[in-house]
């Protein structure tokens, strides 16, 4: 049997806390929803400010990155070099700020914000990534 490494409840609150702080340090209201390996939310803040819609995109973020272990970035300039046809992908939302979550070579999830700018927005979550030490 393989052991494999999985996010906490305390290891959530590291992420979006560091999340949170890189957010209002730049006066930014987002949405941070962090997903376990299989795209299952464990854990969504949604801050003062930030719409409704911020949180559903927040979590598409999230899920695509844990899912398909890949920044949701990526998936964003695969489709400016021409690839249109992941457009027609199912869960996959290929705009920057979704960032797989990676300790000891094993995806463990995803972190997923949205409300700013998406390259603001990716910042955002790799402050959160960086607080877990992974």
């Amino acid at each position: 049997m393989k052991m494999r490494p999985m996010l906490t409840l305390e290891d959530c609150k590291k992420i979006s806390g560091a999340a949170e702080a890189e957010a209002k340090k730049n006066s930014w209201n987002v949405c941070i929803a962090i997903l376990d390996d299989g795209g299952h939310l464990l854990h969504l803040i949604r801050m003062d400010g930030a719409t409704p819609a911020n949180s559903r995109i927040a979590i598409e973020k999230g899920r695509t990155a844990a899912e398909s272990r890949r920044s949701t970035g990526n998936w964003e300039e695969r489709i400016k070099a021409g690839r249109n046809s992941i457009l027609r992908m199912p869960g996959i939302t290929p705009i920057q700020g979704g960032l797989p979550i990676v300790v000891e070579g094993q995806c463990v999830g995803g972190v997923g914000v949205s409300g700013v700018q998406s390259h603001e927005d990716e910042q955002i979550a790799k402050a959160g990534i960086a607080a877990l030490g992974a």
